[in-house]
């Protein structure tokens, strides 16, 4: 059970992409990784072990192999969920209260995020002499609720509302009383006068802790598990196979990106510049060549990992009945035949040979044929740094709720799973694949 402890303390403490990445990054500095900086110069060593960040909410991290790298081993995961994001011009009045204006980021439920205590957390970017610098703030109080219409007001609140942001989910933040105070209390978290603050990146965030559910407690129960469930797990896996030196000549690569909820254009999202150029870098700060570097790609494999959607218990009519996984059953592979996951016959079946190894059950994920799905980070990457690819998750119910539930066991079958991944690598070869 230690790897659902360290998962559950992780996403308390990750109530914002920039929170994650900072407990990422954490991690990494904790078991020996050094960090580079994109504007400067690298020295990069065989064996070296190395992280980089960009924006505060995206990482990548790699090892050097000892003997002269001919290959990669990337996973990737993304930071970000679905939340409400503070306006510049955060309080608004409406009927003698105060409250914060916000709007939508990424595709959200957005009737779960009433009647529960809220607060606010986030990055603000404050004077310092002649600079910039940034600090990362929480709240950590139950601050805020979107109150609900009652029943006796609406009478049709049963059979189905459409919420307008604009309007609906609009935070309560205080009384008159508060009117002008929301400046000052973001400074006292900063430790900043109000005055030298001049940019914010702040969200909604729900109080809700993370926990064990079921009779047997075989279920986690938790904010943000898409995705910070996968993005902790392939930390977690490369930090783990990194302690062991191996024979082998891939570079193993843990990358976590941005904004994969609003589709990764970003500078800090999948479909930047950031792995293209990471890789790149660290090959040729080795003394190795641009072809070398892509021959290495060509020659590499990608474990896109974001969850997948288990069978509904009271809609299982919503899942294609062969193909839906199910918690605490293992790995899922996604599949999708218009190509919003990654995976292809050869991938899925390099990933299942991978799996068979490790010892851990693999399960796979198609949508109903007439509801189109979701997309996730792995083709979009792909279009950067194109390598064989491989779409996997584990399975969760309430997916983009601000309270998400998954299977307790299949944290340790994705750590075990990445954690051979990064020491045993499948490579591609023009007549097929084999496991470095």
């Amino acid at each position: 059970m230690d790897n659902i402890k360290e998962l559950m303390d992780f996403l308390d403490r990750s109530p914002s992409q920039f929170h994650a990445v900072e407990n990422l990054t954490a991690m990494l500095e904790k078991a020996g990784y050094v960090r580079l900086a994109e504007e400067k110069s690298w020295t990069v060593e065989a064996g070296g072990k190395y992280f980089v960040t960009r924006n505060g909410s995206s990482v990548i991290a790699f090892k050097m192999p000892k003997a002269t790298p001919t290959t990669f081993a990337v996973a990737a995961a993304h930071s970000d969920s679905p939340s409400f994001k503070l306006k510049e011009s955060g309080e608004k009045m409406s009927g003698g209260y105060v409250q914060l204006a916000t709007e939508k980021y990424g595709g959200m439920l957005m009737a779960p995020w009433f009647d529960r205590p809220l607060s606010i957390c986030g990055r603000v970017i404050y004077r310092d002499g002649a600079g910039l610098k940034s600090k990362l703030v929480n709240a950590d109080r139950d601050l805020l609720v979107i109150p609900s219409v009652a029943i006796h007001l609406n009478r049709e609140a049963n059979n189905g509302v459409k919420y307008m942001a604009n309007i609906d989910t609009i935070p309560l933040y205080g009384t008159e009383e508060v009117k002008g105070t929301l400046g000052d209390m973001i400074g006292e978290l900063a430790g900043v006068p109000e005055k030298d603050i001049l940019g914010r990146d702040l969200y909604v965030y729900p109080r809700t802790k993370s926990t064990l559910m079921g009779g047997a407690e075989e279920f986690l129960g938790s904010p943000r598990i898409d995705n910070l469930e996968c993005s902790w797990g392939i930390m977690k896996s490369f930090i783990e196979a990194g302690k062991t030196e191996t024979s082998g000549s891939a570079i193993a690569v843990a990358a976590v990106f941005d904004n994969e909820e609003v589709g990764s254009d970003t500078k800090q999202g999948a479909s930047s510049n950031f792995m293209r150029d990471t890789l790149r870098r660290a090959v040729l700060a080795l003394g190795m060549s641009e072809e070398d570097y892509l021959r290495m790609v060509a020659s590499g494999m990608m474990v896109s990992a974001d969850n997948a959607h288990a069978i509904h218990p009271n809609h299982p009519e919503l899942s294609d009945g062969d193909n839906c996984p199910r918690m605490n059953k293992g790995i899922v592979i996604k599949h999708n035949a218009d190509q919003k996951y990654t995976t292809d016959g050869f991938s899925a079946a390099a990933f299942k040979l991978l799996c068979e190894e490790a010892q851990v059950p693999v399960q796979v994920y198609a949508n109903r044929s007439d509801l189109p799905g979701g997309s996730t980070l792995g083709a979009i990457s792909n279009t950067k740094v194109a390598m064989m690819s491989v779409d996997i998750g584990l399975a969760q119910l309430a997916m983009h709720s601000p309270f998400e539930t998954a299977g307790a066991k299949d944290v340790d079958y994705l750590v075990k799973a990445m954690t051979l991944f990064f020491t045993k690598t499948p490579v591609k070869e023009e007549a097929g694949c084999s496991l470095a």
